[in-house]
């Protein structure tokens, strides 16, 4: 209980690994939105102008993500398609780092392409990930809490304020 409330998404690849551990740890997933994964990069980026970004484009740019631990399994990736085979990656660990790489190298990562410019400014943007096999893209994004347990207020005013932005910035895509 160090969080009352986790953030995550599954998919195809990672919902039986993630469903095991949320039942073995008495925790529940509540769905909020089902998106299609996008391409985040900087407006700077050689990309920025395509409709669609699909892997073979992408093979001469680094991707990022975030590093997991030592312990961790890619199943707990925070990126959908963590699995794939890139050319160059880069580990980051927090976003300010992962947002200069995106600049200074050309970088992107795979997103669900909800973004607040709030958090990460108005110099980035999320591009519809093209794939050519459209199995398992799809990410469920949803959040967890112990079963049975009772929100506290600042927990239920979260889930709403996150349930209002979605609703007001995003459609089931």
């Amino acid at each position: 209980m160090k969080s009352e409330i986790g953030i995550l998404y599954l998919c195809d690849f990672n919902r039986a690994a993630i469903g095991k551990i949320l039942k073995s740890n008495n925790l529940e997933f509540h769905h909020l939105i089902e998106c299609d994964p996008y391409v985040y990069l900087w407006k700077g980026h050689p990309l920025a102008k395509n409709c669609t970004i699909g892997f073979e484009e992408l093979k001469n740019y680094p991707c990022l993500s975030f590093e997991q631990g030592d312990n961790s399994s890619f199943y707990f990736a925070e990126e959908i398609l963590s699995t794939s085979d890139y050319s160059y990656t880069i580990k980051a660990n927090d976003r300010a780092t992962m947002l200069n790489l995106m600049v200074g190298l050309n970088g992107y990562t795979l997103c669900s392409g909800i973004i607040c410019e709030e958090l990460n400014g108005s110099d980035y943007m999320a591009i519809p990930f093209r794939t050519e096999d459209e199995s398992g893209s799809r990410m469920e994004i949803g959040y967890i809490t112990k079963k049975n347990i009772q929100l506290s207020s600042v927990g239920r005013r979260y889930i709403d304020e996150m349930q209002n932005y979605l609703g007001q910035n995003h459609s089931e895509k």
